[in-house]
């Protein structure tokens, strides 16, 4: 195997060895929230027509649980190898920027796959799940994936403790994540949270990638893959910079 191509093998084998930490737990969490939300609201709550709730919040749970750990996976592992010191050895191979970037968003993108088809499958069998568009499910799964595993890298290079990626992750991540719409269109909130809901880069993943289950959403497909792939354009380029420039790995 090439430099980039161990790397992310590394990776890879770092979340699989602990598989009931890193795929079935978050496949059973995503679990809970569907069959709590969806046995409480099920009967008082209805979003698009022929389509119940608990099949309503199957796509957003998939995809925000997709997300998370997308951006947990680039994130932790970089924290660990800067608090545990073990780093150096990396920056000792003559990888380039791009390979550590592959690499690490590579491994996050199959990580949030995986938990994310999990959820899927774990949900059929409490809901009617169709599949309207299965390519614009993947594209934005891909995408979704890939952002935040770049916005992982972001976090895990900035951070220089546990304590500052926490903090990313607990008041940025989860709010802008439970935000999006994952448990509700956004169609229901008053003007002014509907206006900051459309702020929020998260709800263009949510909602796209729930078109492709039922052929409708709260905006244009096609708006959410702009807004989705720009977002992710840019914080690749920002995370590639900043692993170029060394930030924060050789202090």
């Amino acid at each position: 195997m090439t430099g980039w191509q161990m790397l992310l093998y590394k990776e890879v084998l770092r979340f699989w060895r602990v598989a009931a930490q890193t795929i079935a737990g978050p496949v059973l969490t995503a679990m809970l929230y569907l069959l709590i939300f969806g046995h409480a609201l099920e009967a008082h709550v209805k979003v698009y027509d022929q389509v119940s709730y608990t099949a309503f919040l199957v796509p957003g749970l998939a995809m925000m649980s997709l997300l998370q750990n997308a951006f947990a996976n680039s994130s932790s592992s970089l924290i660990m190898s800067k608090v545990m010191g073990n780093l150096v050895f990396l920056l000792l191979t003559p990888l380039s920027s791009r390979d550590w970037f592959v690499a690490y968003v590579g491994a996050s993108v199959l990580r949030g796959l995986m938990v994310g088809a999990g959820v899927f499958v774990a949900s059929a069998l409490f809901a009617d799940i169709s599949l309207a568009q299965p390519l614009w499910i993947l594209v934005f799964a891909l995408l979704g994936a890939s952002l935040m595993g770049a916005l992982g890298l972001v976090a895990g290079l900035w951070a220089e403790k546990f304590d500052q990626l926490a903090a990313f992750q607990n008041f940025i991540v989860m709010p802008m994540t439970f935000l999006s719409g994952v448990f509700y269109s956004i169609h229901s909130l008053p003007p002014f949270w509907q206006l900051v809901s459309h702020g929020n880069p998260f709800f263009y993943m949510i909602d796209g990638f729930r078109f492709g289950f039922f052929g409708a959403s709260d905006v244009s497909p096609w708006l959410s893959l702009g807004v989705v792939g720009a977002a992710t354009l840019l914080t690749s380029a920002v995370a590639l910079h900043l692993l170029r420039i060394g930030y924060r790995l050789r202090s």
